[in-house]
């Protein structure tokens, strides 16, 4: 009776796994495609899984076939098939159709998603992101727009986005789930690839999609978010335009920003920069842009974006996202200090 209730249990957790594997959120799950890699990376999911369930569903009809029709029932013993040809053939020649079936599709996208001849093309007018990845966090480069800007990547829908991926550290791997599979970030050479956001789906998702590291780099690996903000062409144009119209830090709107201002010059002018232009070289890029800190949607990419998040970021990092860059590069701050270092921060902004 007992073992009877263990199997009902287990039962049960397995449908409810079943049932929740399907959940997701529309800017998270890659079972709602979200583009048209997305759309066809699901379709090659879709495919080799009706193929596996196919062949689970056909081995155990035969399974049961042969169990009850065959079952003995006298001394006799039944005619032997070993080194039957026939049978060789088929069971042979079944599972290489089956292969064939998926490997086709799936080559066939293997090289439209490596297609990237377009973004090597300087006469091309697509956007093109140059993606660096640090621990723990990312820096995103337009190139052919001269600006930067960190944690919050900008892109518009319903065209191809262009992708450089490299690793200013250890090996990291940039993922936006709901939109295509991940790629790593490597030291020694640039992975590129592509991906296209389509609109109604990221209206869908509010407009922001989250992205992951989804390579093991280290105690804050599942800490290093970003977010995707996805928009029309013509409100990408106008956040480009903003942004380059930048040419020096934003100046503090009241007397409490004036003073984070100040703190901000003295104690992390050296690691951030508070303007989008491209002049400081990759590789000199040690901490986050923050020219447009104050519109964005998270703090360090996972905290709530709030004034309380910032400081509870600035005066221990390390509780948030440990093994970070920034733990112990500044003095200890009071907390008027960081009262109007927040101040100072969240108006950091290009858009309105």
């Amino acid at each position: 009776m007992k073992r009877l209730a263990n199997w009902r249990l287990f039962s049960l957790f397995a449908m409810v796994a079943l049932v929740l594997s399907g959940c997701g959120k529309p800017y998270l799950s890659t079972l709602n495609p979200a583009g048209e890699v997305a759309d066809i990376q699901y379709d090659l999911m879709e495919l080799s899984t009706i193929i596996m369930v196919g062949v689970i569903i056909v081995v155990m009809l035969i399974f049961v076939i042969v169990f009850f029709r065959f079952r003995r029932k006298d001394d006799r013993i039944p005619k032997q098939v070993e080194g039957s040809h026939k049978l060789e053939i088929i069971w042979t020649v079944i599972p290489i159709l089956l292969l064939l079936v998926l490997a086709v599709p799936t080559v066939s996208a293997t090289f439209k998603l490596a297609d990237v001849k377009t973004m090597d093309d300087k006469n091309s007018k697509a956007v093109v992101v140059n993606v660096r990845s640090h621990l723990y966090w990312w820096d995103f480069e337009y190139p052919k727009q001269k600006i930067v800007t960190s944690q919050e990547l900008v892109v518009p829908t319903d065209e191809k986005v262009y992708f450089s991926l490299k690793s200013m550290d250890v090996k990291h791997s940039f993922w936006i789930p709901a939109v295509g599979g991940k790629l790593d970030t490597n030291t020694d050479n640039i992975n590129k690839f592509w991906l296209e956001f389509d609109a109604a789906k990221a209206n869908e998702a509010g407009n922001l999609f989250y992205g992951k590291c989804a390579e093991l780099c280290g105690p804050s690996h599942a800490l290093m978010d970003f977010k995707v903000k996805a928009m029309s062409k013509d409100d990408f144009n106008a956040w480009v335009k903003d942004m380059q119209s930048v040419k020096a830090p934003e100046k503090a709107q009241t007397a409490l920003a004036q003073q984070g201002q100040d703190i901000f010059n003295k104690s992390c002018i050296g690691c951030h920069a508070v303007t989008p232009e491209n002049k400081m070289p990759e590789t000199a890029r040690i901490a986050p842009n923050l020219s447009n800190f104050g519109e964005r949607s998270r703090v360090a990419g996972i905290l709530d974006h709030n004034k309380e998040e910032v400081k509870n970021w600035i005066r221990n990092p390390e509780t948030y996202k440990p093994g970070n860059t920034m733990t112990g590069k500044y003095p200890q701050m009071t907390e008027d200090q960081l009262n109007a270092l927040a101040e100072y921060l969240m108006g950091l902004k290009v858009q309105d």
